[in-house]
């Protein structure tokens, strides 16, 4: 057998001494050596708890089973290729054939060198050498296959060939976990980062593409594991908990006129006992549930997630905390309360029995989840909404200004008719028009009549809640239909006029509404009532859940959102889109974006537009670089297939919709990825990490109302004049569902110390085409530049909106590309490349 390692037996690719050798290359052997660089990360640097599957590991490595590479040529396919090897009487091995259909010739197994040598206790990468031996006459290797014969994952990032002959180095950007070879059906493979239209793909790497997209793909069956690379859809039916009785079941989201929904992730879980249409859940706290392992947090990352999710938010600590609560049970007596959550915290009794939480909660998460020395627990940083001043968020200047700069600026919309009208069918809901009269409002406008103006602005939150607020309101929650009407001053500050307040008639929906309305007010009875009517106006979910359990639709939240699902249109998701259906801009070709904002001082819109012209340019030039003819995008098959996916299976509900792009011309392509990028990045940064900055004080934006509004003559209306604060505090959450509010609050808005920010890359090689790489460059230049815009707005005083009562600056759409401003946990700023949860 020659020289051959036990190894490359195993492989089967082991020429060795051979005297066959002409059955390869015909007898010509013009080997070199190429040297490379592979960069990984090894799971037990990842989980202290791995140390067993790391002496396996080791002893593997020492009986040559490690971990294996091969090259693939991207010029010259094998018309066959090696599967085994028949012995030979004394003249050595012969090896059997099996038709390769013209697969890329690969070479002989190269192995990581000094795997044993090097031992990691921090964490972080390792690079290891390993030296391929090729056959230069079959030119540039395309792509490599990988196998792990030990028994844990690792995670490759990249791999570099140091000097391919006649080519010069050539880079694999890998980012992904590699699992142990048996647990795969075909072998891994990686790709070199030349792009290649389909069409254009050489032809012996075709094989390996296609292979690669069906393992993606998957089968549509069975239960997805662990080391499983499927991306594959599923109705949302795992929201329920059936077998605990009739009150934790939910219905199926998805697939019916009823509830359509998006799809999600198929994981494959076995159905309830009660319900087989309802997937089965995980335990609380389980780990075991299936994302695609690329997809998943890191080790790292996920651990210092579920300490903050365990040490914020304390849902197992339920019966435990709740005794703490010693003078009125469930509710804050004073906002000095609600201030000592940031500025004192809750102490734990140091007898308090861990013996519940130990058997629910991993140990390494104890330490940070309840601790008995005395340290104060359930401290939570400061919002930034209180930091300058903790009265300024109950102005009405800052309860306007959160509709253009805060956490849901998406909403607010011009008003066009008057008074403010219904889309819910009449035949069902009666008249529900609103009750608003031009005297309410005309009380508070100076004597103008700016309608036709374009200078009354709307938040409307009525036709998605009426349908829904007798079950609501049938729970603990006690809420109302709203709306908000708002006069754009000269100042380009915006000043409420009225809110109104809407519940179903009694005597049913067929009757219309029953509604109140509420004009601002400073002082007295007049004035608490106006902070409880902006209460009621400022506003993933499974049963029992911690968003049921804190926010105001409770076990309706999912079917809530299906019903708005409804209303749903791809192409309206563009900024520009978006803006004009809101009618808070108009179409002016004068303007650097064809748009004039009619709220010239709206942050979200402004900062957006330039962020929104920053990616469209980007989308644009990458995508001409390769689709240079509309036919060339007809023709490619892997995107076709893509958008035949995302609308008739991803949005299936949807499919028959007229607005859909048909993916047929350039521009089609180019709206459509500026729209999934705008989205999964601008626009989740928008609304989702200013949620610390202004809800993490929650009295500021209540995500539950618990009594309606106190009705004159009652108890409760006459403690309005005589404890005010009191009689809010009641209203709003709960004191323990403000703890898991907000704990829930903290952990969405926090940036990981590795993010990957908007302009940004893992790595610097992810392409070998200089055009592209150009394109990308100025792509973070020109962030860089908003990066500065942004801050000289915000310290521009003629921009009210950016700054406000609370002096918080608006920054959710600061891109933070440039790094000069680490965007690290609760920055508030910061776009990532893509939502990570």
């Amino acid at each position: 057998m020659g020289n051959c390692s036990s190894g490359e037996k195993a492989e089967g690719m082991c020429f060795g001494s051979s005297p066959h050798k002409s059955l390869h290359n015909n007898g010509r052997r013009t080997r070199k050596k190429i040297n490379g660089t592979v960069v990984l990360m090894k799971k037990n640097v990842l989980d202290w708890t791995d140390l067993g599957a790391s002496f396996v590991d080791r002893v593997y490595e020492l009986l040559g089973r490690g971990v294996s590479l091969q090259l693939i040529s991207s010029l010259r396919g094998d018309q066959g290729r090696v599967i085994a090897f028949e012995a030979l009487d004394n003249l050595g091995y012969q090896p059997i054939m099996r038709a390769n259909g013209n697969r890329g010739t690969l070479g002989r197994p190269a192995y990581l060198e000094n795997w044993n040598a090097k031992i990691s206790v921090l964490d972080g990468d390792d690079s290891f050498n390993v030296t391929f031996d090729w056959d230069e006459s079959v030119g540039i290797p395309g792509a490599f296959i990988i196998r792990n014969h030990h028994h844990s994952q690792l995670y490759l990032k990249t791999v570099t060939l140091e000097d391919v002959p006649g080519h010069g180095p050539v880079h694999f950007v890998c980012s992904s976990w590699v699992y142990p070879a048996h647990r795969y059906k075909h072998d891994r493979v990686f790709f070199a980062n030349k792009t290649y239209l389909p069409s254009d793909t050489p032809e012996p790497l075709r094989y390996y593409r296609e292979q690669e997209l069906n393992d993606l793909r998957g089968t549509g069956s069975g239960m997805l594991k662990e080391w499983d690379r499927v991306y594959d859809y599923a109705y949302y039916n795992n929201l329920g908990l059936p077998d605990k009785g009739r009150e934790y079941a939910r219905p199926v989201l998805g697939g019916s006129q009823e509830y359509p929904y998006p799809r999600r992730g198929r994981t494959g879980r076995p159905p309830t006992k009660s319900d087989p249409n309802t997937e089965s859940r995980l335990p609380l706290l389980s780990l075991d549930f299936y994302v695609p392992s690329d997809e998943r947090f890191d080790k790292v990352k996920l651990s210092d997630f579920l300490a903050y999710a365990l040490k914020s938010v304390g849902q197992l600590l339920l019966p435990e905390i709740a005794s703490l609560f010693d003078k009125t049970p469930n509710e804050f007596d004073t906002f000095q309360d609600v201030l000592n959550l940031y500025e004192g915290g809750i102490r734990l009794s140091n007898g308090i029995n861990h013996k519940e939480i130990r058997a629910c909660i991993p140990g390494e998460f104890l330490k940070e989840l309840a601790r008995s020395d005395g340290e104060r627990f359930l401290k939570f940083p400061m919002p930034d909404v209180i930091k300058a001043d903790k009265s300024a968020w109950r102005t009405d200047e800052e309860f306007a200004r959160e509709m253009v700069a805060g956490v849901n600026p998406v909403v607010i919309r011009r008003l066009q008719e008057f008074p403010p009208a219904s889309k819910l069918d009449p035949m069902v809901y009666g008249n529900q028009t609103s009750s608003m009269t031009r005297e309410q409002l005309e009380k508070n406008m100076n004597g103008l009549l700016v309608v036709k103006n374009k200078k009354l602005f709307i938040l409307d939150h009525h036709d998605a809640l009426m349908p829904y607020l007798r079950r609501i309101n049938s729970t603990s929650t006690k809420t109302y239909a709203t709306r908000t009407v708002l006069l754009l001053q000269d100042d380009g500050t915006l000043k409420p006029l009225a809110i109104e307040l809407s519940l179903p008639h009694p005597q049913g929906d067929s009757q219309g509404a029953t509604s109140q309305v509420f004009t601002p007010a400073e002082h007295g009875i007049e004035g608490s009532v106006w902070q409880l009517a902006k209460a009621y106006a400022a506003i993933v979910i499974n049963a029992g859940g911690v968003l049921e359990t804190t926010v105001f639709p409770t076990k309706y939240s999912m079917e809530l959102s299906a019903v708005i699902y409804k209303n749903w249109n791809f192409t309206e998701q563009a900024l520009p889109a978006d803006l004009l259906k809101r009618g808070v801009a108009i179409p002016d070709s004068t303007q650097p974006h064809g748009l004039r904002l009619l709220i010239e001082d709206y942050p979200y819109a402004v900062d957006g537009l330039e962020i929104w012209s920053a990616i469209e340019t980007w989308v644009r030039e990458y995508c001409s670089l390769y689709y240079y003819t509309d036919e060339l995008i007809q023709g490619d098959s892997e995107l076709q297939s893509w958008w035949n996916e995302v609308r008739n299976v991803g949005h299936g509900d949807k499919k028959d919709e007229p607005w859909w792009p048909e993916m047929k011309t350039r521009t089609e392509l180019i709206q459509t990825c500026t729209i999934i990028i705008w989205v999964a990045s601008a626009l989740h940064a928008a609304v989702n990490f200013g949620q610390w900055p202004y809800a993490g004080y929650l009295p500021n934006r209540p995500t539950v109302s618990r009594r309606f509004m106190p009705v004159p003559g009652t108890p409760e209306y006459a403690e309005l004049g005589s404890n005010p604060d009191s009689v809010f505090l009641k209203t709003i959450t709960a004191q323990f569902q403000t703890l898991l509010g907000i704990g829930l609050i903290e952990i969405l808005s926090h940036h990981s110390a590795d993010e990957v920010y908007l302009g940004q890359r893992d790595s610097s090689d992810w392409t070998s085409d200089v055009q592209p790489l150009e394109a990308f460059g100025r792509f973070g230049r020109k962030l860089v530049e908003i990066e500065n815009s942004i801050t000289v707005k915000n310290n521009d005083k003629r921009w009210k909106n950016r700054l406000g009562p609370v002096k918080v600056p608006y920054t959710l759409l600061y891109p933070s590309t440039s790094d000069s401003q680490r965007a690290i946990g609760l920055s508030g700023m910061g776009i990532p490349n893509s939502v990570s949860i």
